[in-house]
C-alpha cells in the first residue's frame, strides 16, 4: 500500500517521542506517570472529530471530557488487528474494575459503507457494551483520517472472497480533559491498556 504524507508525520513524532521520553525523564525534577506504551503529549494531529455514533447521536471529542478516551479506527469485517484490539481493550476494562465507568472506547470505521450503525453496534457490543463505533460518509471519513495520520485503502477480494481494507492499527488514547496523551501500536497487550489509562486516570484527577 503506498503511504500518503501524513503519516509519515505519525511516523516521525513516534520516533522522536521515543528518543526524547528518556532525556525528559532525566531532565524533569517531577516524577512523570511511567507509561507501557508511547506518549506523543503535545502531538499537532488528532485534535477533533465529528462523525455519528452507532446510536444516531453526533459526536465530538468533547463529549468524552471526564473521561479517558481510546481513539481506533478499523472495520467490522477485520479478520485480525480490529478483533484483537477490541478484545484487548475489553480485557483491559475488565481489569479497571469501576474506573472502566471513567472510559470510553471509540471505534471509527474506516468503512463506512458495509458498516452501518446496526452493524457496529452489533459488533461492538459483543466485546464491550459500553464500546461506541463511529461513522460517517466517505468525505467525513477522509478528512477525520487525515486528521489523525491514519491510513486506509479498499482492496478488492476475488470471486469468493470479501473486500478487506488495509489500514492503520494503532490506537491513541486521550487524557480526561480530551488531551491526546498516547499512541499504542497493535503488538501491545491488555495489560499495556490497562496500566495507561489507570496512570492517565489518576494523574488527570
Amino acid at each position: 500500500m503506498r503511504h500518503r504524507p501524513h503519516y509519515y508525520r505519525l511516523v516521525v513524532w513516534i520516533a522522536a517521542a521515543l528518543l526524547t521520553a528518556p532525556l525528559l525523564s532525566a531532565c524533569s525534577k517531577t516524577e512523570k506517570p511511567a507509561f507501557l506504551s508511547t506518549d506523543i503529549t503535545g502531538a499537532d494531529f488528532g485534535k477533533d472529530f465529528n462523525l455519528t455514533d452507532h446510536n444516531g447521536k453526533m459526536r465530538t471529542l468533547a463529549d468524552f471530557k471526564g473521561q479517558v478516551v481510546t481513539v481506533f479506527f478499523g472495520y467490522t469485517h477485520c479478520p485480525d488487528a480490529c478483533p484483537a484490539t477490541m478484545g484487548n481493550l475489553a480485557a483491559a476494562m475488565d481489569m479497571l474494575g469501576a474506573d472502566a465507568s471513567r472510559v470510553q472506547v471509540l471505534f471509527i470505521t474506516v468503512d463506512p459503507e458495509r458498516d452501518r450503525p446496526e452493524v457496529l453496534k452489533a459488533y461492538l457490543s459483543a466485546f464491550n457494551p459500553s464500546f461506541l463505533g463511529l461513522y460517517g460518509d466517505e468525505r467525513a471519513i477522509k478528512k477525520t483520517t487525515k486528521e489523525f495520520n491514519v491510513v486506509y485503502q479498499k482492496q478488492q477480494g476475488g470471486a469468493h472472497q470479501h473486500d478487506s481494507v488495509d489500514h492503520s492499527t494503532g490506537t491513541y488514547i486521550y487524557d480526561t480533559k480530551g488531551k491526546l496523551r498516547l499512541y499504542v501500536s497493535n503488538d501491545k497487550g491488555a495489560d499495556v491498556f490497562a496500566h495507561d489509562i489507570s496512570q492517565l486516570l489518576k494523574t488527570s484527577g
